[in-house]
């Protein structure tokens, strides 16, 4: 039997609409960008404007209750598509490391 493509992922993808900030090399401040949905691996996030491929980058996501932590990762930029429907830029990207300890990008 075979399977869709999304169950041959290895980690599954929840749909999250929440703030997330993000700085790249030439961002002198952070950005604000949407968060669309995260998994074990990766996440997808609206942009303003488009980042470059293999792009790394700081990412937070302060939760809506102080009761998670914040999610703090450093990401690799994987895919950048101009959204269909709205004037950003839909980025994929794959975490590479998220930890406590990276520098604060606030």
């Amino acid at each position: 039997m075979s399977r869709d493509y999304d169950e041959k992922r290895d980690y599954v993808r929840v749909n999250i609409e929440s703030e997330l900030y993000y700085k790249t090399d030439y961002d002198d401040e952070e950005q604000l960008g949407q968060l669309q949905n995260l998994s074990g691996r990766g996440m997808l996030f609206i942009a303003s404007h488009p980042i470059s491929r293999e792009s790394i980058i700081d990412v937070r996501i302060e939760p809506v209750t102080k009761i998670t932590p914040a999610l703090i990762a450093q990401v690799r930029v994987v895919r950048v598509t101009k959204q269909r429907h709205g004037d950003g830029y839909e980025i994929g990207a794959v975490i590479q490391k998220a930890d406590d300890d990276l520098a604060d990008i606030e």
